[in-house]
């Protein structure tokens, strides 16, 4: 018998929504997380492919504007995440770089799950850029156990 078996109904409907407001509060820190990923990933990306980031590639790439990337770039410098001058590259701290590399690695092990499941390359790879921003470490590692025996 688990604990909430024991527990008499109005506890175990207590815990029930507490458990579900922690589920919330986890997607809403992913969300507010889930830009910065994405843009050390791009930059990280740009500077591997062209030995750098620069903020009208940032735009093309994101399909957003060049204000709205300045706006984002600004908030990833206060975080420590990048370093820019105006109208110059955008280069990765170590920490950005850190984060950069984690973010590949998760989306690397969702895209693999997700084709050894036989969905194809293009959806794979779109649905992968929004679910490795909100699976857990315990899915994750399902999702690379899942695929390796695949």
């Amino acid at each position: 018998m688990t604990d909430d078996e024991n527990l008499d109904p109005t506890e175990a409907e207590a815990r029930a929504v507490e458990s579900r407001a922690e589920a919330f509060i986890g997607v809403r820190e992913a969300r507010r997380s889930e830009v910065a990923e994405d843009y050390v990933e791009l930059i990280a990306e740009l500077i591997h492919e062209n030995g750098e980031a620069r903020p009208v590639d940032i735009a093309t790439r994101m399909g957003v504007t060049a204000p709205t990337v300045a706006k984002t770039l600004g908030r990833l410098a206060r975080d420590g995440l990048i370093t820019r001058a105006k109208y110059r590259s955008v280069f990765l701290t170590e920490e950005g770089r850190a984060l950069a590399k984690e973010c590949r690695h998760r989306h690397e092990i969702v895209l693999r799950f997700l084709l050894s499941l036989g969905l194809d390359p293009e959806t794979a790879e779109r649905d992968a850029e929004g679910i490795e921003h909100h699976v857990s470490e315990r899915t994750l590692a399902l999702f690379a156990a899942f695929s390796q025996r695949s």
